[in-house]
């Protein structure tokens, strides 16, 4: 692995698929944008999104101009907005700050969560927003979000139609979407020191509903885990031990593709199709010679999520495919049913132990 990850066959080999369909009722090539969504998200539970018909180039051009901005800021500066003046989750965290699996992530970040009521800071991700002193920088961002919670339903009504989902079954799971708990980060990634036993971030999965990436042009950062039975990939010592051998799959890059997002699904999804749906590992690994500068790599996740109450459960589309499916292919043991949650509280079991202060954050890219 190691170098080889670097010369992996990248994501271009999977989908890209254009929004532009759903954006005006009964445009051409909807049902077949749909089926495509439907079979990225049985195959692979990642693919790029077209978003050039939905976004004009220059808004996240100026986002990332900004994030550099600040990024480049003295470090007092970027503390003034600490998520340790809030609920430890909305804000700013330090490099390597943020912890997955146990080790400390080599980036630093800025989160933000959908405003609520009556915010109190003593309660888990119930606090307030945190936005920096550059001019613009808020403004910008939040047409972005805008941007984003539009992209999310209109992804989200795609994937019902690729499911087969009447009317009213939209409607229901709609329901479970409309008021989005979304969350936003803007991530800082230096290059890994030649010595560090880490990640940029490392692997994991989302936890919710719809992940949209928007990357600088950056190569070779973000890697995708696809599952290929029988498959052993061996070792060649560039990367942290526990993760060097992957017994049936391979690492292979997510590279930007201009005028796309990487758009991934997260668990809920998972439980709404009964598992026809995976949530996919990925990870980050930036190295490079761009060390703490201008160039330092950003990512811009854009997480669009249930309803912080929403209960979710399998779909029964989903529960009539796989029966149709175990039907054609003879299965007759039992077969799993996940279980109905609540999206807050699931949310909230599992940002428990992700700074390294012992308080939570959202897990993310």
């Amino acid at each position: 692995m190691g170098d080889s990850i670097v010369d992996a066959p990248r994501l271009a080999s999977l989908p890209v698929i254009s929004v532009e369909p759903f954006l005006l009722p009964q445009s051409h090539g909807r049902l077949a944008a749909a089926a495509a969504l439907h079979a990225a998200c049985s195959e692979y539970g990642f693919f790029y999104l077209d978003i050039s018909a939905h976004v004009d180039p220059s808004e996240p051009e100026e986002l990332i101009r900004l994030a550099r901005e600040f990024f480049a800021q003295p470090q007092e500066d970027k503390d003034k907005i600490s998520i340790t003046n809030e609920d430890n989750a909305r804000g700013y965290q330090r490099l390597k700050e943020n912890v997955t699996n146990g080790k400390a992530d080599n980036h630093e970040g800025i989160d933000f969560y959908r405003p609520v009521e009556k915010p109190d800071k003593s309660k888990p991700l119930w606090g307030e927003n945190q936005w920096p002193a550059i001019p613009g920088f808020k403004e910008r961002y939040e047409a972005w979000i805008e941007k984003m919670k539009r992209l999310g339903m209109i992804v989200m009504e795609a994937m019902a139609t690729g499911l087969g989902l009447t009317s009213d079954e939209w409607a229901e799971l709609r329901s479970k979407v409309d008021d989005s708990f979304w969350v936003m980060r803007v991530i800082g990634y230096p290059p890994l020191p030649n010595d560090y036993d880490g990640f940029s971030c490392g692997a994991h999965r989302d936890y919710g509903c719809l992940t949209f990436l928007y990357a600088d042009p950056t190569p070779g950062a973000l890697q995708v885990f696809l599952e290929e039975p029988g498959l052993l990939v061996e070792k060649n010592g560039t990367v942290p031990s526990e993760q060097e051998v992957e017994q049936g799959g391979r690492w292979i890059n997510a590279d930007p593709i201009p005028g796309c997002v990487v758009c991934n699904i997260g668990e809920m999804w998972e439980v709404w199709t009964n598992g026809l749906y995976k949530s996919t590992l990925h990870r980050v690994i930036h190295r490079s010679s761009n060390y703490r500068c201008a160039l330092t790599t950003i990512r811009i996740p854009f997480f669009f999520e249930p309803n912080f109450n929403a209960r979710i459960e399998p779909l029964p589309t989903a529960l009539h495919i796989q029966e149709e499916d175990r039907a054609l292919r003879g299965s007759k043991g039992p077969r799993k049913i996940y279980e109905p949650v609540v999206y807050g509280d699931f949310l909230l079991q599992k940002v428990g132990s992700n700074f390294n202060t012992g308080k939570g954050r959202y897990d993310a890219e």
